[in-house]
């Protein structure tokens, strides 16, 4: 036998046994595994887990990110797999700085020219400028002029604009620009984290964030002129500041939720209530306005309010839209509404007021069949209705 002199070799070895090509040994002719190699195999193992699970949930992530990549609009640029793979699901605090670094970019400022010079914000959601802000930030516009979070200005032209939901899109040419990710209002929780960006009082320096809650849902929000009622509006507490109309309304995952349009509160109150119109709304509206340049009105044909707290808890249902009158020769004539129905549900969707009732209509378009859940004596109804334009005056 040969020996190995220890001051040669002052680690134990032993002589590799000669090749062995068979596949499969029995235990019995394994050596036992020391404590070290069976941590290393731990560790390896822990780490081709850990690895797995981070894989396996980025592919998730950024496949459902781009599954969901369509409803941004066309030409957009898709960083929702940056956003969503960095800030959803991890079950801690949203990182605002992170959300404010990422969604800052496509925030502008407006300065309208309308007969005198006013401003307000406005939210890039395609890459090839494409600006979501409201109505009556742009309203007598004869010259608009875009500044990009960067400070460089650009002019911008009104596509077209909405009173109805307080929507407008200005183009401004050039590109690509930086977009936000538009999320979705109809998951929303009342509590959770809302990130307010946009550009107040026309300052320099970059768009400005503030950090909320939404503090309710489905409000109605009548206008300054009260001419119009905005329906179904997000309620928050994160301030939003004057010129901040336009802007954008954010979750905790670095989503647009909704366009920032009104502020509510006593004079001189040092609080005050601020609202967005959901971004689903908007973003209908959007893709009328840059389709034709005009968002048709659609008309269901009813009249009513709000199903009141005791009738709910009579017929045991958590709200509704209670119909008082059903217009003559309307498409809820004609398939067959009547006064006191309560229509609780739109294509499978709950409503729980009239203005869910009405923003889910305005969704479609003249000649879509919408169905319609309706509660007539206590039972439930299945309706289909073809709704139509509004006619003048409606």
């Amino acid at each position: 036998m040969e020996f190995v002199d220890p001051e040669d070799e002052p680690q134990q070895f032993r002589r590799p046994p000669p090749p062995d090509d068979r596949v499969w040994r029995h235990p019995s002719e394994m050596g036992p595994v020391r404590p070290a190699a069976r941590r290393q195999l731990w560790m390896v193992g822990l780490t081709a887990a850990v690895a797995a699970s981070l894989i396996s949930t980025g592919l998730a992530v950024i496949a459902g990110s781009l599954l969901d990549g369509g409803r941004g609009g066309a030409g957009g640029v898709d960083r929702s797999g940056v956003l969503s793979l960095g800030l959803a699901g991890s079950g801690s605090a949203p990182d605002v700085p992170e959300i404010a670094e990422r969604v800052r970019p496509a925030i502008t400022q407006l300065r309208v020219e309308a007969g005198r010079s006013t401003s307000g914000s406005g939210v890039i959601f395609r890459s090839d400028g494409q600006v979501l802000t409201n109505a009556h930030v742009v309203e007598g516009a004869t010259a608009i002029t875009v500044v990009l979070a960067t400070g460089r200005e650009v002019p911008g032209k009104v596509v077209g604009s909405d009173a109805d939901t307080d929507t407008a899109v200005v183009k401004i040419d050039g590109g690509p620009y930086p977009v936000a990710e538009l999320g979705t209002a109809s998951d929303l929780k009342v509590g959770q984290t809302a990130v307010a960006i946009g550009s107040p009082l026309a300052r320099t320096g970059g768009p400005s964030v503030t950090v909320g809650v939404i503090s309710a849902l489905h409000r109605s929000v009548r206008t300054g002129t009260g001419a119009t009622v905005l329906m179904d509006m997000v309620q928050t507490d994160a301030p939003i500041a004057p010129s901040s109309s336009g802007g954008a309304l954010v979750d905790g995952a670095g989503r647009v939720v909704g366009i920032t349009t009104a502020v509510a509160g006593a004079d001189g109150a040092t609080d005050s209530f601020g609202f967005a119109t959901p971004i689903d709304v908007a973003r209908a509206a959007a893709e009328q306005l840059m389709a034709t340049g005009k968002v048709v009105p659609v008309w269901l044909g009813v009249e009513g309010s709000d199903l009141d707290g005791p009738t709910a808890s009579t017929l045991q249902l958590e709200g509704g839209a209670l119909v008082d009158t059903v217009r003559t020769d309307s498409p809820a004539e004609r398939a067959g509404l009547a006064a006191k129905d309560v229509i609780v549900g739109v294509d499978g969707r709950p409503v729980m007021s009239l203005g869910m009732l009405a923003v889910a209509v305005r969704a479609h378009r003249p000649g879509d069949i919408v169905t319609l859940d309706v509660v007539r004596d206590r039972q439930h109804h299945g309706m289909t209705v073809t709704v139509a334009e509004r006619p003048p005056g409606s």
